[in-house]
């Protein structure tokens, strides 16, 4: 056996954030997704034998991992033979702090995390163009005809402008955002939410049309603000983009709960993240000390877990019982 770089090596992810356009982005508008500190890891160690997977779904042999895990097992071994390297002698661990369907892009960040590893175990530097490409393969088969922002986000520090088919933007806000997140503890439904939008569409495109507009020039205006730093202009936008995702029928009364108690404790602004019917919600305060007194608010209402930072620094705080 020859191992001609590392015998350890580790990749790592943040999960990601859609602040406006989910569900628009679609149809061909912009949204605007964000860096969010939940992270994955992934840890390649030399090994003899087979290659064994360590997670949090399947411990075992890469070649019994289950149907969920598809998309991660090509990915894989794409990336291996794309390095020219074997498909033997390594033990790849995966430690993600990512709830797993909730919106927050957790399949792209585990793929992003064991991308990173396998270049940096064998010495190979990662371009962003093959880091792209070898991620696509896991989330084409994770969500089909994958949009590209999971990605896209994951793999930025900062902000970033998407459009489907064009170039990615970053968006560097001249103001810190307070955001605090909250978990339904549902999976997203998101092939309901999708198709709701699509049943609509069909009977009164007109009127969803009208959604979609408003939604791609909230886009436009928060992207507006956010390099302003205008945060009270970002919130009512918040607030414009889910009264329509409310009106597409992709919101759910657990994500409307969540939505008015954190309104209730003074957000700025809040809206469901994601692909909606269940998953996760955000909500925007005017500090940190703010942004913390509306995820405990979240957490008492009923959120399974809730978080709060700040995009001016990596760190993530969860609010306990």
């Amino acid at each position: 056996m020859e191992i001609d770089a590392n015998t350890r090596a580790i990749g790592e992810s943040h999960s990601k954030l859609i602040l406006l356009g989910e569900h628009a982005v679609v149809y061909g508008k912009p949204a605007i997704a964000m860096p969010f500190p939940l992270k994955v890891r992934c840890i390649v160690e030399e090994t003899i034998g087979h290659v064994m997977l360590d997670s949090i779904i399947y411990t075992g042999v890469v070649d019994h991992m289950p149907r969920e895990m598809q998309g991660i097992a090509a990915c894989m071994k794409e990336t291996l033979n794309y390095l020219g390297k074997p498909l033997e002698n390594l033990s790849i661990s995966i430690d993600s702090c990512i709830p797993l369907g909730r919106g927050l892009g957790s399949s792209a960040a585990v793929a992003i995390a064991m991308v990173r590893a396998l270049f940096a175990f064998y010495g190979k530097e990662l371009s962003k163009e093959e880091l792209f490409s070898l991620v696509q393969i896991s989330e084409t088969y994770a969500h089909g005809n994958p949009s590209g922002i999971d990605m896209v986000s994951e793999a930025s520090d900062c902000p970033v402008w998407f459009e489907k088919g064009k170039e990615v933007l970053p968006l560097k806000p001249t103001a810190p955002l307070f955001i605090a997140v909250a978990d339904t503890g549902r999976m997203a439904d998101t092939r309901t939410a999708v198709d709701n939008v699509k049943k609509r569409y069909a009977a009164n495109p007109e009127k969803v049309e009208q959604s979609l507009e408003k939604i791609d020039d909230m886009a436009n205006k928060a992207k507006a603000a956010l390099l302003k730093g205008d945060i009270q202009c970002i919130g009512e936008l918040l607030n414009g983009n889910q009264q329509e995702l409310v009106k597409l029928g992709v919101s759910d009364e657990g994500l409307n709960g969540l939505v008015q108690r954190a309104l209730k404790a003074g957000a700025l602004g809040a809206k469901l993240t994601g692909g909606g019917m269940g998953g996760c919600m955000l909500a925007l305060g005017k500090n940190m000390e703010h942004a913390k007194l509306i995820a405990k608010e979240l957490r008492e209402y009923g959120a399974s877990n809730s978080w709060y930072f700040s995009t001016d620094s990596d760190m993530l705080y969860g609010v306990y019982e």
